[in-house]
């Protein structure tokens, strides 16, 4: 499938062949090709934006798989955790955060929640960096261009997209598609694209 840029970071957890595996899949910067493993499951749990591992480095276009998974528990920051599933994932990262295994920087939340920073605009971009993995302009650009696919996707008309978004024109929302979705829009629009989106 096309993986589609995401400012976020996830915990992704699969089985495959009896032999079950972990990894911290890092923000991703553009669209790009990922293989999907014939018979593998697959489960994964997406951070908010501004969420972060300070022991464990997120990295931009990195996946890092944590070694030492089984079938019912991995180990992460020094201690063994019980394999999430759909059911007890929300209490698996309330643990998290009980466990300070995860943090949330209160600037970025603050910012991302619209409130006007208490700090330089050079610390905002310090915060921001150190926690996302990712510039504040580059999470509005993949924001948007994920946003732009939904919609295109939906039925809306390119250019109402165009409007709606604020791109500057057609070639202008055509570039951010292509980097950041993989797809142009008239491929958006077509019913059943022949290779999928991690978006959809």
């Amino acid at each position: 499938m096309t993986s589609v840029a995401a400012a976020t970071w996830d915990l992704v957890f699969w089985e495959q062949g009896g032999k079950v595996s972990v990894a911290v899949q890092g923000p991703e910067s553009k669209a790009s090709p990922a293989p999907v493993p014939e018979e593998a499951t697959f489960f994964g749990i997406s951070f908010a934006l501004g969420t972060s591992m300070p022991h464990f480095p997120i990295l931009v276009d990195v996946s890092t798989e944590i070694p030492g998974a089984t079938r019912r528990s991995f180990h992460l920051k020094g201690s063994s955790w019980h394999l999430p599933g759909y059911e007890d994932a929300e209490e698996f990262v309330r643990q998290l955060v009980r466990e300070d295994v995860i943090d949330r920087d209160p600037v970025v939340a603050a910012v991302l929640g619209g409130a006007p920073p208490k700090v330089s605009e050079r610390t905002v971009q310090r915060r921001f960096l150190a926690a996302t993995g990712l510039t504040q302009g580059a999470v509005r650009q993949i924001v948007r261009a994920r946003r732009a696919a939904t919609l295109i996707r939906a039925g809306a008309p390119v250019q109402d997209v165009v409007h709606r978004l604020g791109y500057f024109d057609q070639p202008h929302l055509a570039r951010s598609l292509s980097r950041y979705v993989g797809r142009t829009a008239t491929q958006l629009a077509a019913p059943g694209p022949a290779e999928p989106l991690s978006l959809f």
